[in-house]
Order: structure tokens, then C-alpha cells, then sequence
């Protein structure tokens, strides 16, 4: 049988460039590694795109709670200065009502609202300080009231020794206890009781302050003191705290407050609702 003619053709080209046998075609060696390589590409792109978006989401949350947190403390130093003048206004009205009655008093007095301005731009710039800090604090300002109530006034202290290094609001006490006074103690003509109660409770801090007073006839449109109280404690610690006030079965009114239990000051405030 002769041998098939040949035609002096060249063989056949694929319509995109391939010519048989060459390792580049579909399903060749060489066609399988680009495949590869560009499968691996676009892994490694997707991968970086998603990485990327991340990190600029992450961004966007960091500029926020630094905003926030900006906002926060702005708004803990406006109250501070809100109520620095409260109880310095107090405090110079009860020595202006014995200056000419008693005079010494009205001179010791003096000197404790010193001693008190003192203590209060030492901590002009903490949000929180120890219990005990604030105890001595608030001890200037009870003396003051002292000159003024002499034994109708009784303070009692039931603060058990393991809260003393507890992290509180600053000036978080005073108001409340000038509450007491001005509302409970000074609406009656028989002496009356303060008392101050400190306890730890588990993972929080229980503090306490009662007086046998007048009590609570209506709920009372809350002044400054009260008012900021409420809106420092909501900007430091967020749901994480309670702050109740109600009459006493036995007579007067108390203040129940209720924060975490740390001794460390809070690095950062929690967001306060607008």
C-alpha cells in the first residue's frame, strides 16, 4: 500500500494561536500552571481587599470611641465646674449666718471652706479618687454644717474598712449629704441623723446615705447636687449603675448607689446618653 501523499500543507492552527502538541493549549501542562498562578492571584487580591476594608472599618470605630470618649470627659469637666460654685455658695451662706452670732464658729468655718477649695483643686483634674478621699473631703464639709446645726446635727459612719480603697465619683458624696441636710435634717426642729453606709457587695460597691428627717412628701425636682450626680454617674459607668432615692420605713429618706468595685480609676467613661 503506498504511502499517504503528502500535501506540503502546514497542520492545522487552532483559531487562538495553538498548535497541536504545544504545552500552553487547554488542558496542557503549561496552561495548568497560568491557571494556577492567576486562581492564587486572585486569592492573594481578595484576601488584601478584605484585609484592607477591615482595617479601615477598624479605623472609622477607633476615630468614634476617641470622639466619644473626647465628648465624655468634656461633658464630666462641664459638670464638675457646675458644681464646684454650688457648694461653695452653700457653704458661704451658712457662714454669713453666723458671723454675728458666733463669730469663732463663723471663723472655723472659714477656715474648713479653705481647706475644702484646697481639697477640691487638688482633684479638679480626677473624675475618680479613693472612698477615702472622698470621706476626708467630705468631712471638711461636714464640720462646716456642724458650725451651723451644732447637736442638732449627728453624723454616724458605717464604712466597712475593705472599701476604702474603692474608686468613686469625686465630690460624689457632698451633694447628696447636703441633700439630707438642707431637705431632711433642716425641716425639723428635733436633732437629727446622717448616716453614711459603705459596703462591698460581689463585684460592687453599695454606698448609702439615710437621714431621719422630713422625708419625701411629693418626688422633688432634682436641684444641681442630685442632678449631676446622676448624669456623672451615667456618663462613668452607663447601665452599670444605680442610683435610688426613696423614703425610709422608720422616717427620712435615703440614697442608694450602687457602681462597679474597682481600685483603679476608670481609663475611660462610658458614653453618656443625650
Amino acid at each position: 500500500m503506498p504511502p499517504p501523499e503528502k500535501t506540503g500543507r502546514p497542520p492545522r492552527e487552532s483559531p487562538l494561536g495553538w498548535q497541536p502538541g504545544d504545552p500552553a493549549r487547554p488542558g496542557g501542562p503549561a496552561f495548568a500552571h497560568v491557571f494556577v498562578d492567576w486562581l492564587i492571584y486572585g486569592i492573594l487580591l481578595s484576601l488584601c481587599q478584605t484585609v484592607a476594608s477591615s482595617r479601615r472599618a477598624r479605623d472609622r470605630e477607633l476615630r468614634a470611641v476617641t470622639a466619644e470618649g473626647a465628648l465624655a470627659r468634656a461633658r464630666l469637666s462641664a459638670l464638675r465646674m457646675q458644681l464646684n460654685p454650688h457648694f461653695l455658695f452653700n457653704s458661704l451662706n451658712g457662714i454669713a449666718t453666723l458671723v454675728h452670732t458666733d463669730p469663732h464658729a463663723a471663723d472655723d468655718m472659714i477656715a474648713n471652706l479653705s481647706e475644702l477649695l484646697r481639697l477640691s483643686l487638688d482633684t479638679s483634674g480626677e473624675q475618680e479618687i479613693p472612698l477615702l478621699r472622698e470621706l476626708e473631703f467630705l468631712q471638711r464639709y461636714l464640720d462646716i454644717e456642724q458650725a451651723r446645726f451644732g447637736n442638732r446635727l449627728h453624723v454616724v459612719r458605717d464604712i466597712a474598712v475593705n472599701t476604702l480603697v474603692a474608686c468613686v465619683p469625686t465630690l460624689l458624696l457632698q451633694p447628696i449629704v447636703e441633700n439630707a441636710i438642707r431637705h431632711g435634717i433642716e425641716r425639723v426642729t428635733t436633732p437629727g441623723t446622717v448616716t453614711l453606709s459603705a459596703r462591698r457587695e460581689g463585684d460592687r460597691l453599695f454606698l448609702e446615705v439615710s437621714d431621719n428627717g422630713a422625708g419625701l412628701t411629693v418626688q422633688p425636682a432634682e436641684g444641681i447636687g442630685l442632678a449631676n450626680t446622676r448624669a456623672r454617674l451615667r456618663a462613668l459607668y452607663g447601665d452599670a449603675h444605680e442610683c435610688v432615692i426613696r423614703n425610709r420605713a422608720t422616717g427620712g429618706c435615703s440614697v442608694e448607689i450602687r457602681i462597679p468595685f474597682h481600685d483603679e480609676p476608670t481609663a475611660s467613661p462610658a458614653f453618656p446618653s443625650p
